[in-house]
């Protein structure tokens, strides 16, 4: 994968928490594994099976840059986000890939903050979580992803 894809290649970027919904609007449950299906999406969360959003993943580093923008402190799970990884900055042209662990995604857009998220996390979060509420992917090759697993770059 090439280190374009990130702004800071030489760090090593792991999953540092994974959740699923069963339906849109449901509570999320935070997961120690995921399994994620080729085309599909992961296995019963609310985007399985959509043709695009399969997939959402975050960065703590980018959150951070939110939090500091806001002056307070952001919760990541209240994103709703499926997963979140310890550092990095997303690239999120389409087309770009982000590989964890066997699994290999593919960014279809920008994860924009949505008014769920201003009602999750407080007046201002759709603002500072612009172009830094992750991405959107589909899922180009399945597998199980698991709390630590690398990001390779």
């Amino acid at each position: 994968m090439p280190a374009a894809n990130w702004r800071y290649s030489s760090l090593v970027i792991e999953v540092r928490a994974m959740q699923i919904a069963p339906a849109t609007r449901l509570e999320v449950k935070a997961v120690a594994t995921i399994e994620i299906k080729t085309g599909h999406g992961i296995t019963g969360d609310r985007y399985e099976n959509a043709k695009h959003r399969q997939v959402s993943v975050q960065s703590l580093e980018e959150i951070a840059l939110a939090e500091d923008e806001l002056g307070r402190s952001l919760d990541a799970a209240l994103t709703r986000r499926n997963i979140t990884l310890s550092a990095g900055r997303f690239d999120r042209t389409p087309g770009s890939k982000v590989q964890i662990g066997s699994v290999e995604l593919e960014v279809v857009r920008d994860a924009a903050p949505c008014k769920l998220l201003e009602d999750n996390l407080g007046r201002d979060a759709k603002l500072a979580l612009h172009k830094r509420a992750g991405v959107v992917c589909r899922v180009l090759r399945g597998g199980t992803v698991q709390l630590g697993d690398q990001v390779i770059i």
